[in-house]
């Protein structure tokens, strides 16, 4: 009878520990700004982009733009909901691959293809960034952040052309030993 009481109990206490919710992940506020930082740029950088082409009124673009956000958010929350990877703060289970990433990555991809690395450069350097504070912030794994980068960029470097070439686009730096500015031509 012992044994079998003691089965029981151990058999309700694995059962207890299963049941129980995971461990709740506390972030220091370092890692609540790096993570907010990520949010901020996530949203400015398309913003910026956006306006860009619209000042530019590169419409092919545009069309460019829109198919390679498309494909980038199609691909990456197919894969979110099929995967259903726990994220490493346990908060849920849409970990891969990174959204964040996808769309900064995206969006970098499109700017230096588009307009060339003048502009892909610092691009870039933001996508990387909200690389690394998606995983710094323990909202992913490397390689989250790795499959959204390649999802963001590959599906710009299907869709978009360079646009410096087929207009002749030139910008320099121009000064008269006083005052310092930047002049941009381009043939329509």
């Amino acid at each position: 009878m012992k044994r079998i009481t003691l089965l029981l109990l151990s058999l309700v206490m694995t059962l207890s520990t299963w049941a129980q919710e995971p461990p709740v992940f506390e972030r220091t506020p370092v890692q609540q700004g790096v993570k907010i930082s990520s949010d901020v740029i996530l949203i400015a950088m398309p913003v910026a982009t956006l306006t860009g082409v619209l000042i530019a009124q590169d419409w092919t673009g545009l069309k460019q733009a829109a198919f390679t956000t498309a494909t980038t958010l199609g691909a990456t929350y197919l894969l979110k909901y099929t995967v259903k990877k726990q994220r490493p703060d346990f908060s849920d289970f849409h970990s891969f691959p990174s959204g964040h990433t996808s769309v900064t990555f995206a969006n970098a991809a499109f700017v230096q293809r588009r307009y060339g690395w003048k502009f892909g450069i610092p691009a870039y350097a933001l996508a990387t960034y909200v690389g690394w504070a998606r995983t710094y912030a323990k909202k992913h794994d490397w390689w989250d952040v790795l499959a959204g980068a390649a999802i963001g960029a590959g599906s710009a470097y299907i869709f978009t052309r360079p646009f410096a070439k087929k207009h002749d686009l030139s910008i320099a730096p121009v000064s008269d030993g006083h005052n310092f500015g930047i002049v941009a031509s381009m043939k329509f």
